[in-house]
């Protein structure tokens, strides 16, 4: 009997170790071509991004230098539709077509235009809830940083690229434009207008806006959330920033150099087109205050309010000259909203 009752006890010992000993399935694993190659920082953006074709009329004052017929990106900013991209690319929109990463056509109405900033917004005319990108806080963001660009071409397909914030620094461009803080990433994308910039997290922290540079080593400058976040549900709800006195702007095109700003061309709508400059000028002082830089420029000439006239004191030869231009709020040249 004791060792039958042995047996008995060593079987109700041994039998969940035998029992945990069975074979078991292994866990379904996925077809390596199921598999997205991209990093997963650029993955998380990727749903929200959308190719955007615009229609402009041709004789609107935008489509002078950027014609009537415009591709870039935008990005999904709000489940409900609303989608950032840069102010360039929608100046004037008749007509906007948005298609998403499925495929899917959409049309879209302009929302608003802030173009101190080169930002504005769009709407998706369908139904949401809309995969919205996570918003990050640009301010966080600093030379060396990794990166990442991602955007649509023309025909909808993908664009991006693992990149590296190589500088944060003041901006500043010809037509009247400066930003105190933008980012300067690399490598740059093909398809850059409205792009979005993503940090490691995923998490977008800015717009690309503009490719720098010269082949082979283009770089793309990034506007960073920062300047859009505070603005957006205003943008939203009127068109444009109200609560932002409106920059003077006379539409002279400058070019600077170590030597100087100089005028280098007009805007064929600005008031300074016909106001007496010479392409050459050199720019040395505003309202009369001496400046160096396109910067100050820029600082003097946003001293005073849209409708005003500046006073721009240029160096011909051997002669200055002192030429006033009575400025413009610009957004009343565009169509900004719809």
């Amino acid at each position: 009997m004791s060792r039958r009752l042995s047996l008995v006890v060593a079987a109700v010992v041994l039998l969940p170790g035998l029992a945990l000993a069975v074979p078991r399935p292994l866990p379904p694993r996925l077809h390596p071509s199921a598999v997205s190659p991209l990093p997963s920082y650029i993955r998380k953006v990727e749903p929200s991004v959308v190719a955007l074709a615009v229609t402009a009329p041709a004789e609107a004052p935008s489509s002078t230098r950027l014609g009537a017929q415009r591709a870039g990106s935008g990005v999904i900013f709000d489940d409900r539709g609303y989608v950032v991209t840069v102010s360039y690319l929608v100046l004037d929109a008749l007509r906007i077509e948005a298609r998403t990463r499925d495929g899917a056509v959409v049309n879209a109405r302009l929302v608003g235009v802030d173009l101190d900033t080169g930002l504005a917004v769009v709407r998706l005319d369908a139904h949401g809830p809309w995969p919205a990108a996570p918003l990050g806080d640009s301010r966080d963001v600093a030379a060396g940083a990794i990166a990442g660009l991602v955007g649509a071409d023309e025909d909808n397909d993908l664009v991006h690229a693992a990149a590296h914030v190589d500088g944060v620094r003041r901006f500043s461009a010809f037509w009247e434009y400066m930003l105190p803080r933008a980012f300067i990433v690399s490598p740059a994308i093909a398809s850059w207008g409205g792009s979005a910039m993503v940090d490691e997290r995923g998490q977008l922290v800015g717009i690309v806006s503009l490719r720098l540079g010269e082949e082979p080593s283009y770089v793309n400058m990034a506007i960073p959330l920062e300047t859009f976040l505070p603005v957006k549900d205003e943008l939203i709800a009127t068109g444009r920033i109200e609560s932002r006195r409106p920059r003077p702007w006379i539409g002279l095109n400058t070019r600077a150099s170590a030597d100087g700003v100089f005028v280098d061309g007009f805007n064929e709508s600005g008031p300074a087109r016909l106001a007496g400059f010479v392409k050459g000028d050199r720019i040395i002082g505003v309202n009369g205050v001496k400046v160096h830089t396109q910067e100050e420029f820029y600082e003097q000439m946003w001293r005073r309010r849209a409708g005003d006239t500046i006073e721009v004191v240029v160096r011909r030869a051997q002669a200055v000259r002192t030429i006033p231009v009575r400025s413009i709020d610009r957004t009343t040249l565009y169509r900004t909203s719809q």
